[in-house]
């Protein structure tokens, strides 16, 4: 028995015991194969910002320059146009806006070249994106062939006074797609540009003069007497043109009032409102001198006691 429990001891011992090297060696593998795979990150992010990289950083800057370079010359551009008053200010503004955006779209265009992208995609898909928001912006289109209308048959241009869609007012500016407006109180009206191109359009300022049209309620005077009052008014008002001559005389039979006399006096169109107010203002300081009373609604009450 204790000759068994040697030779089970003796055997024990002979057997090998497994050691930690293959563990090892395992793990020294996985660190090697992860730092080769993070080198290979790292060697790409490193190639990619010595070459394509680089090439964006200079993209970037390129950009920036430019578009600043482009706004400067746009801006001296808006400013000479403006002090050249031989210039059509409603074409030039238009045509330099048009110069700014298509500069800013022909760098990116050259940038994207420049980066390696190809450009003939870009175009495709433009033109594929066009077609879709073409369909989807019909009426942005329609004011923009409207605004383009415009620019070329010319009914008004930026100063003139027009009355239009249930507006009027001073035309500001013409823009792509609509017309801004400003009433006489100030209001901004933006006006869409395709209605504008296809209704009716006043223009009060295409034409250097202007007729002022007022009536007078005469009863009980003489209309003879009313009218020379009126020709005279106008005679001593400096904004009232002398060729062509005012025109007073009885056009019609009043309701409850009695005649009526019409005045109509020419004057220039930059002055029509102060020459209206002001013809008001001196007819009835003529009308008090010579003693002609201008009739009001009255409402006789007659209290019949039964």
């Amino acid at each position: 028995m204790g000759i068994a429990f040697a030779e089970e001891v003796a055997e024990a011992v002979a057997t090998p015991v497994p050691t930690a090297a293959p563990v090892a060696a395992g793990a020294a593998e996985q660190l090697v194969e992860t730092g080769a795979a993070a080198q290979d990150v790292w060697n790409t992010i490193a190639n990619f910002a010595t070459t394509t990289g680089i090439k964006i950083v200079i993209a970037i800057i390129i950009l920036l320059i430019t578009f600043k370079i482009i706004n400067a010359i746009g801006k001296k551009l808006k400013a000479k146009v403006e002090k050249n008053e031989k210039l059509d200010k409603t074409l030039s503004k238009t045509l330099c806006y048009i110069v700014v955006v298509g500069l800013k779209v022909l760098v990116v265009v050259c940038l994207i070249g420049y980066l390696g992208i190809e450009t003939s995609g870009i175009s495709a898909l433009i033109a594929s994106l066009g077609v879709g928001v073409g369909l989807a912006v019909n009426g942005t289109l329609a004011n923009f062939a409207g605004g383009a209308l415009l620019l070329i048959t010319r009914p008004f241009k930026i100063g003139d006074y027009i009355s239009a869609q249930g507006s009027e007012g001073v035309v500001e500016d013409i823009r792509i797609c609509n017309t801004k407006v400003i009433t006489i109180d100030n209001k901004v009206v933006y006006l869409p540009n395709s209605a504008l191109s296809s209704g009716t359009i006043v223009n009060y300022s295409e034409k250097d003069l202007r007729r002022v049209d007022l009536d007078f309620s005469v009863g009980g005077n003489d209309p003879d007497k009313v009218s020379a009052t009126l020709l005279d008014a106008c005679a001593k008002e400096k904004l009232v043109l002398k060729d062509p001559a005012p025109f007073a005389r009885m056009t019609d039979y009043g309701a409850g009032r009695g005649v009526k006399v019409t005045l109509r006096a020419w004057c220039n169109s930059a002055e029509y409102w102060d020459a209206y107010f002001a013809i008001l203002n001196d007819a009835q300081k003529a009308f008090d001198a010579a003693g002609i009373v201008v009739p009001f609604d009255q409402l006789d009450v007659h209290i019949k006691n039964n």
